[in-house]
């Protein structure tokens, strides 16, 4: 499970978040690649933008489940 207290500061305000658990998989990245990218210098994923739309949302909340290591979270 994603841990709020250890979330990359790359990641954009808001609900969704990754943390330093992340394995540089590509899953969030396929899921939802409007919301996810990449740091490349460090190698791992991070919110760029947090969802504004139904469609978006679901992306993300598919990216969420589909990380093999649980580094997405989401709060609320």
């Amino acid at each position: 499970m994603a841990d709020i207290s250890k979330k990359w500061p790359d990641n954009q305000p808001g609900r969704y978040f990754v943390d330093d658990q992340c394995i540089d998989c590509d899953a969030c990245r396929t899921e939802a690649p409007d919301n996810f990218t990449r740091n490349d210098d460090h190698g791992y994923s991070y919110v760029y933008k947090q969802p504004t739309t139904p469609d978006e949302e679901a992306k993300s909340q598919a990216a969420l489940e589909a990380c093999p290591v649980e580094a997405i979270g989401k709060e609320g």
